[in-house]
């Protein structure tokens, strides 16, 4: 036979198709029917072959049937007039006593996809629907699918869609599930299928007939259902309960995605739902599909997010193996940083010590980033495993360390210390530029305990010429400034070059803009420099948290089961932005409160006690005199560790009444005690709450676990405020700033607090006490079962304030703003 992409191909094979004696032959037939299909999949166009194809499929033969339907079906759409000659033998193969012949007609009438044969498939199709053999009827319901999908536009055939509704109660079970992704497609405009109660008992009751993706397809459509009752509800659930842990994991995520969503207002229910495919997922984990292993590892992380603990006594389980691909490897350890405890910390740290020299360069970057987000918990561990990797002296390993350093002692400022002698001689080292820029930036926040720190930039300052790298030159730029700041004598000369070479020399705009600053800034002097460039070295409160905050499973719900968690960046822990916030000051017009100068307040009066009536004022009476239109600035500045908070907190307690001439020896100090009515503050997530915080300079040091009570957390700040001091009448007046600093913490007990007192304490002993109305109504509990939801609409928030030394004008202020804050967060509901 000639080449197969020439003409004579063509020719030949037509030869061959109208010679009776190879007709007459079943089997010669069927081989030159075969030898078409295998020059068409080779790309050679036989489209003129169409006529004598459509006379090869009037065959008995079911082989050479399929073989001509791939034919038809492929170049159906190229003669659209010559198809019309095929729909005669296909109406007649649909009334074939076989029915296997009677479902490959309906399919190949459906994939023609020509809308000038519609009006001929309808009735085959309708006919198909009521046949007895359930391979037809399989066809046929999908039929109609396609057929809906040739005419988007036009009106849907009630009859057809209510043949398929019945088809749904079909013995045969893909039969059903067929019907489900038929009413999909044909209803998607009015939200698809409708699912009720009787649908979705029946559903669940035959969900064991289905196959595993039958089972899916089912699962996934019921999230639509929304039960009307708490019976219907647990109904459900138990019908669910069993594919929970069913051995096949598309099925059993699928059920669990359901069950989520049914008991997204049943946190218990869900937690134990969570709890019960732990079995299930761990199994996953040791399964031989790499893909199945890498998903199911994603979705324990997610897991994680909500439920810390669910796999801490597994956690052996997610060591890595020498086979594994890295991308297993990684996510494993990241999995790992979240399960360390007290018990386990120094097993896992040895075997992500094992992995620091994995032949993977990004796996053992990994191993040191993951050592690294341990290390804020327990850091002289980790710090000795860092330090001693950089003895390895490989390149990619301390530019690892490097990085994970700056990051350890942002968080963890003890750490300070060990990091800066480990740095010392690791330039040479360091060939890529996050490394390098690791390194400056420790040199620049650390230099002034760094001996050789001017030595090393120097050596950097040498070769900027042959810097290609745009953010170490502005890293270079930043660290030469500010050890200029702490050490100029050995300083000097050398930023001297660098700012002529940035300025005159160099051709890259950011970094000349960079150095052209630094240089105008200097000529204002060396403090205001200092104000710009010597902000927090570390962020302490980031190490303290009390882990990471338990997210609510309705957060992620919906992502369960999707691609979402296969994202590589889907779960991080918080993020360490090493910058130090500006200073936040409100200005707050004359006569009026602070919490109006806030945008976000809103107008409206609050009361705590039943008799109590106030004006436009605060949710409990305030004590102290109104402040006046003074500007009130609150700063981060100076950073308090947890144990300065602790012991200051604890040193400046209440006196007793009865305490006599001891008070005379006690520091200046105020004590506030109120209650903030904030509804469902104690349902706001930790970390919207700090960054609410943060944006006003409020720092949180620590808090408890979400849906923990008693509920608490603490908080401080630093306050200014500028007085105008009048020196004589004529004088002017002279601005004296006023600086105080305010420790807080927020309580809430699960109950209303019925008594509110403010107590303060000065070096005469003076005692302010003011009580309010201990009538208060007990709220009712409403208690769903399995979720334990109690209303809190009415619960208060207990404020203990501390401040030293004394400014009761300072301290209404900043009551104010915290009240605004609180209450901004619970009416937003987040």
């Amino acid at each position: 036979m000639p080449y197969l992409g020439s003409e004579e191909t063509v020719k030949e094979l037509r030869r061959a198709l109208s010679n009776p004696n190879v007709q007459s032959d079943q089997l010669r037939y069927r081989n030159i029917v075969l030898k078409v299909i295998r020059a068409m999949s080779q790309g050679v166009d036989v489209s003129s072959l169409f006529s004598e194809m459509v006379k090869a499929c009037a065959t008995v033969d079911i082989v050479q049937k399929k073989l001509v339907y791939v034919f038809l079906c492929s170049y159906a759409t190229v003669n659209p007039e010559l198809s019309l000659l095929v729909i005669n033998t296909l109406r007649k193969d649909c009334q074939d006593p076989n029915p296997m012949v009677r479902s490959l007609a309906l399919r190949n009438m459906t994939n023609l996809r020509l809308p000038s044969l519609v009006e001929y498939v309808e009735q085959p199709l309708m006919t198909g629907l009521r046949d007895r053999a359930a391979c037809v009827r399989r066809v046929a319901v999908l039929g109609w699918a396609k057929l809906y999908n040739l005419q988007t536009r036009s009106e849907i055939d009630a009859s057809v869609v209510n043949e398929l509704y019945n088809l749904l109660r079909d013995p045969d079970p893909v039969v059903m599930v067929n019907c489900l992704r038929a009413l999909e497609e044909i209803l998607k405009e009015e939200g698809g299928v409708a699912i009720n109660k009787p649908i979705t008992h029946h559903l669940l009751n035959r969900l064991k007939e289905c196959d595993i993706w039958g089972q899916c397809e089912v699962l996934r459509i019921l999230q639509r259902h929304r039960p009307q009752s708490e019976d219907e509800l647990f109904d459900i659930l138990s019908l669910l309960d069993v594919s929970l842990v069913s051995p096949h994991p598309p099925v059993m995520a699928a059920t669990l995605s359901l069950f989520l969503g049914l008991s997204s207002g049943l946190p218990a229910v869900s937690k134990a739902a969570i709890e019960r495919v732990r079995g299930p997922l761990l199994a996953i984990c040791g399964s031989a599909s790499r893909e199945m292993r890498f998903a199911a590892i994603c979705h324990i992380q997610l897991l994680l997010c909500s439920i810390p603990g669910l796999m801490g006594a597994h956690y052996k389980r997610f060591f890595c193996g020498y086979a594994e691909p890295s991308y297993i490897k990684q996510r494993k350890m990241k999995v790992l940083v979240e399960l360390v405890n007290d018990e386990n910390v120094a097993m896992v740290l040895d075997e992500l010590k094992g992995y620091c020299t994995d032949v993977n360069t990004d796996t053992a970057q990994a191993a040191i980033t993951a050592i690294g987000r341990i290390g804020r918990s327990y850091s002289d561990k980790c710090l000795e495993i860092l330090t001693g990797l950089l003895g390895l002296k490989q390149e990619h390993i301390i530019s690892a360390v490097m990085q994970t350093m700056c990051d350890l002692v942002w968080v963890c400022p003890q750490c300070s210390e060990t990091v800066c002698v480990a740095v010392e001689g690791c330039e040479e080292m360091l060939l890529d530029s996050q490394g390098r820029q690791a390194l400056l930036w420790l040199l620049g926040m650390y230099g002034e305990f760094v001996s050789s720190a001017p030595y090393t930039l120097e050596t950097f300052i040498d070769g900027v010429r042959s810097e290609a790298s745009l953010g170490v030159k502005m890293e270079l730029l930043t660290a030469t400034m500010r050890i200029f700041l702490c050490r100029p004598a050995e300083t000097q000369d050398m930023l001297g070059r660098l700012l002529h070479y940035c300025i005159e020399e160099e051709t890259n705009m950011c970094v000349h803009d960079q150095a052209l600053l630094y240089y105008r800034l200097l000529h204002c002097g060396i403090e205001e420099t200092r104000k710009v460039l010597q902000g927090r070295r570390s962020d302490p409160s980031l190490g303290v948290l009390i882990g990471r905050p338990a997210e609510p499973i309705s957060q992620w719900a919906s992502s369960f089961n999707t691609l979402g968690p296969l994202k590589q960046n889907n779960v991080e822990m918080e993020s360490t932005s090493r910058k130090t916030p500006e200073l936040v000051t409100f200005e707050p017009k004359s006569n009026t409160d602070l919490r109006d100068t806030l945008t976000c307040e809103p107008e409206e009066n609050f009361h705590s006690g039943s008799d109590r009536t106030t004006e436009k004022t605060d949710s409990c009476t305030p004590v102290l005199p109104s402040s006046p239109g003074l500007p009130l600035t609150l700063s981060l500045s100076p950073a308090l560790s947890p144990e300065e908070f602790e012991h200051m907190w604890l040193e400046q307690q209440p006196p007793q009444s009865e305490q006599g001439d001891g008070m005379s020896k006690e520091e200046d100090y105020l004590c506030l005690e109120e209650c903030l009515r904030c509804p469902n503050i104690f349902d706001c997530s930790p970390k919207s709450l700090q960054a609410a915080m943060q944006l006003v300079n409020i720092q949180m040091l620590a808090f408890t676990p979400p849906n923990t009570l008693p509920w608490r957390v603490y908080l401080y700040t630093h306050t200014q405020q500028s007085n105008s001091v009048a020196d004589t009448p004529h004088s002017s007046s002279v601005r004296d700033v006023q600086h105080t600093l305010i420790l807080g913490e927020l309580q809430y007990s699960g109950k209303g607090n019925k008594k509110h007192a403010i107590k303060g304490s000065i070096s005469d002993g003076e005692v302010v006490t003011k009580d309010w109305d201990d009538e208060r109504e007990e709220e009712e509990e409403k208690v769903v079962a399995y979720g334990l939801r109690t209303d809190r609409t009415q619960d208060e928030v207990k404020v203990t304030l501390k401040q030293h030394p004394k400014d009761e004008q300072v301290l209404k202020g900043f009551i104010s703003i915290l009240r605004t804050l609180l209450h901004t967060l619970s009416s937003e509901g987040v």
